[in-house]
């Protein structure tokens, strides 16, 4: 009998939190274990608190097809708003007219969509790759003194993120002529595969002066990778500033890395959906900005994860 009123008393309390919210707001994400997604996920999920939003997430495992299913059942169930970090960039045209043909807001946040130019009713929220490339590459140009070798670690090569970053690097690469690309491969923003990748470059006799690196999961499979060699000096940068790359500027692991802010895409997202649920005007692309993190600013940081 107790069991019976416990489950009716949550039961009330679970349908009294719907009734409290204003809105409900559906949300895929890509990986939600991914490092970066997590925080972005959680962003959101207390973002909504705070704005007495509910939200439902959805994973989407990598699965375009298991994303379209999640974003046509939100449709179905007329959610307020969806928002999604895409699996694919270059696969968002289905999400996209879900959710405009039955006039349902939509935030892609983190990962822009490949497209140009989005529909009325759907924003982007994420952050300039392009910069994040030059950010690194300035830095790293002028630990490397202008000259020597250099490897570049990419991302999933299908990810707009790894194609934007690494034309960034590209771009001020033209003004150093004295630094070589020596190798230049996809880790899929994975520390083992980045791992595995450097020790190859190490076991050929690649000669590689630096490493720069699409983020800092890749980056610190390098600075392992290349601790084991016994070449642990060599400038290594990243992107994502997480706790992790953090904690090895820390130990010296890495020279630096680019901070990308998931509270703010996270915060901006759901503002943007908000804004549109209540018919207010949006920026159809709203970017947030990188910014870079070198040894002596670690304490600025660390405190957006304390």
């Amino acid at each position: 009998m107790r069991s019976l009123s416990l489950l009716v008393a949550s039961t009330l309390l679970l349908f009294s939190s719907w009734a409290l919210a204003d809105y409900r707001i559906g949300v895929s994400i890509a990986r939600v274990d991914d490092n970066f997604m997590t925080y972005v996920r959680n962003g959101l999920q207390a973002a909504a608190q705070r704005n007495h939003i509910q939200v439902e997430v959805q994973d989407a495992q990598g699965d375009v097809v298991r994303q379209l299913d999640q974003v046509q059942a939100f449709v179905s169930q007329k959610v307020d708003a969806v928002i999604v970090l895409p699996v694919d960039t270059a696969a968002t045209d289905n999400l996209t007219r879900a959710t405009v043909a039955a006039h349902i807001p939509l935030v892609y946040v983190n990962r822009r969509p490949d497209q140009a130019t989005l529909p009325e009713g759907v924003v982007a929220v994420a952050s300039n790759d392009i910069e994040a490339g030059r950010l690194q590459m300035r830095y790293l140009a002028e630990k490397m003194g202008g000259k020597g070798n250099l490897a570049i670690l990419l991302g999933e090569l299908t990810q707009n993120a790894t194609h934007g970053r690494t034309e960034g690097v590209k771009e001020v690469l033209k003004d150093f002529p004295g630094i070589k690309v020596v190798a230049e491969q996809s880790g899929n923003w994975e520390r083992s595969k980045a791992m595995d990748l450097t020790s190859n470059w190490v076991l050929a006799g690649t000669p590689v002066d630096a490493i720069v690196a699409n983020n800092d999961e890749m980056a610190i499979g390098a600075a392992m990778a290349l601790q084991q060699a016994g070449k642990g000096n060599l400038p290594i940068v990243g992107v994502d500033g997480l706790p992790d790359g953090l904690m090895a500027i820390q130990r010296g692991q890495l020279s630096a890395t680019v901070f990308q802010d998931p509270k703010a895409q996270a915060d901006a997202a759901l503002d943007a959906a908000l804004a549109m649920i209540e018919g207010k005007p949006v920026q159809p692309t709203i970017w947030v900005p990188y910014q870079l993190v070198k040894p002596d600013a670690l304490a600025q940081f660390q405190a957006h994860f304390n």
